[in-house]
């Protein structure tokens, strides 16, 4: 591609010089432009060229060569070049060193993004800019200060030789090499195995990659290439400061973005670095002893917080699991594993959208992992902060809605209230086990429930055959907490009709007190066989007294 616009810029400078009748007011030497300064990578000269646009007008960035990138203002005719230099020069705005450019020292242009203003021929300066006519002793002043400038601006230094860049290669490590083929990966221009080797594949990206950036295509990465790709590769890890922390309490020392994060107390198993900065991170350490049962215990139980959303990947072995959990607002990651009797891993909580860095915080995170001696002791943190609807500190995520259903066959068939489930993307049986609707009927309310994976219940629900008596006792056995009582409460009351209130026949009137919660519990006469499914509260303008249930 870049073959392509070189060409085409070739050809349209030649038209412009045989079309122009002045060929002296347009000849290369009077289409110049004002280079404000250099930089040795794409990343720091993108930036810099935005911080730029954002003052001055006619803001344009171009490859050097030798892996630099200029940023220049123009084209002007040279006259109002020298007179742009100066005003801003005195106001201030670009560097004393800035100096009159050609258009042929600059090649690809990287800014604006998709741009290419080579060849559109000479601008009038800014209104803002002084215009008066110069005088002899000013353009010789400024033609000597733009000679002397040119002379003292440095070029940029020659580079390594393919011998040499060669030579460099054989001095890495195997992660080095491995970092590049990242890096590379990661830059869109590597498809193949990160494996250390520099073989074809390899080569190949390093010479597309090369030829992205204004270099040479030699397939072979010098020293200052391979500086320059892995510092775009970790641009975007700007402003994080990613360092290493250790934390001997929980025996952990593992990268984390320390500018987004303070330690912010520790509630086993637990250590909580709570957010600090704009971006709302946030990073558990997890530490405890424990064995594989505690350890399925916590995969458990971590997908029971709110900070591991229900949708996205899990994974668990004999000795470790990973969660990935995501939301409109999170992405939740979890790596935890198992040695010696010690369970130690990390939470990262990431805000959505920001994916790039995400993937790069975990995989600095995932590789700098170290556990050190210690493990956190299971008494440390704050008992005024325990409460039912929390672990170590951390909230349980609640549900939408919470009803009670009972046990219908052997195989874990629920029945429950179609009120309940009509309302939920996502059904689970005591909060883990997921479940499908099989069966629904609006006219009686009532749904099936199959679980996906078998159940087997101590009991199932025997149904009663006779007719029960008017004014006999009657049970519901419900959840109206909403789970926070490990078994169902009950709440007596009696049969008050046979019928609804409109003479329906599908109903039957009980005189009971009965929770929002308790509907789709089983209601039970007094050996303990159902009569039917305790129904919610009709919904509507007509309040019915408190204790009339259905």
């Amino acid at each position: 591609m870049m073959r392509f616009c070189m060409a085409l810029l070739a050809g349209f400078c030649l038209f412009l010089l045989t079309a122009t009748g002045d060929a002296r007011a347009q000849s290369a030497d009077d289409i110049v432009w004002v280079q404000i300064e250099a930089q040795p990578s794409l990343a720091e000269a993108t930036e810099r060229a935005r911080a730029y646009a954002a003052e001055l007008e006619d803001v344009s960035g171009f490859a050097l060569g030798s892996g630099w990138y200029g940023i220049a203002v123009g084209p002007y005719r040279r006259d109002d070049a020298r007179i742009v230099l100066r005003t801003y020069r005195r106001d201030g705005l670009v560097p004393r060193d800035s100096f009159i450019q050609q258009s042929d020292r600059f090649l690809q242009q990287f800014w604006p993004v998709g741009s290419n203003v080579l060849n559109r021929g000479v601008i009038e300066p800014p209104a803002s800019v002084d215009t008066p006519e110069p005088t002899e002793t000013t353009q010789a002043a400024e033609t000597a200060e733009e000679t002397q400038v040119t002379e003292a601006t440095p070029q940029p230094p020659a580079d390594e030789t393919p011998t040499e860049a060669q030579q460099g290669e054989r001095a890495l490590d195997p992660q080095e090499r491995r970092d590049i083929q990242i890096a590379l990966k990661w830059a869109g221009f590597y498809d193949a195995g990160i494996d250390g080797a520099f073989g074809r594949g390899t080569r190949n990206a390093m010479a597309a990659w090369q030829d992205a950036n204004g270099y040479t295509q030699t397939g072979i990465l010098t020293t200052r290439q391979r500086a320059a790709l892995l510092k775009q590769y970790n641009a975007v890890l700007d402003g994080l400061d990613m360092g290493p922390v250790r934390d001997d309490r929980a025996g952990i020392e593992i990268v984390m973005p320390r500018a987004e994060v303070a330690l912010d107390g520790y509630e086993p198993p637990f250590a909580r670095y709570d957010s600090s900065g704009n971006l709302g991170v946030q990073v558990l350490l997890i530490s405890q002893p424990g064995d594989q049962d505690v350890l399925y215990g916590l995969y458990d139980i971590m997908q029971t917080l709110e900070i591991v959303p229900t949708e996205g990947p899990r994974s668990r072995d004999g000795n470790s699991f990973e969660l990935v959990g995501e939301n409109g607002s999170i992405v939740s990651q979890t790596q935890v594993s198992l040695e010696n009797g010690q369970i130690k891993g990390f939470t990262l909580v990431w805000p959505a959208g920001d994916e790039d860095r995400r993937r790069r915080v975990i995989a600095e995170m995932s590789k700098s992992f170290t556990r050190v001696p210690g493990v956190l002791d299971p008494t440390a943190g704050n008992p005024e902060n325990q409460a039912i609807d929390l672990v170590a500190g951390l909230k349980i995520r609640q549900p939408k809605v919470a009803r009670s259903g009972f046990f219908v066959d052997g195989s874990g068939i629920v029945a429950t209230t179609a009120e309940a489930v009509g309302s939920c993307g996502r059904l689970t049986l005591d909060d883990d086990t997921e479940a499908d609707v099989i069966a629904t009927d609006q006219a009686t309310g009532l749904a099936l429930l199959k679980p996906r994976k078998p159940l087997a219940p101590l009991s199932v629900a025997e149904f009663s055959t006779s007719v029960p008596r008017l004014q006999s006792e009657v049970i519901v056995a419900g959840y109206p907490y909403q789970g926070v009582l490990s078994a169902a409460a009950m709440t007596y009351g009696t049969l008050a009709d046979l019928r609804g209130l409109q003479g329906e026949e599908n109903l039957t009137r009980l005189t009971l007190k009965a929770q929002p919660g308790d509907a789709g519990g089983p209601v039970l006469d007094d050996r303990g066989d159902v009569l039917g499914m305790l129904l919610p509260k009709p919904d509507g303008p007509q309040k019915l007294p408190e204790d009339v249930s259905f």
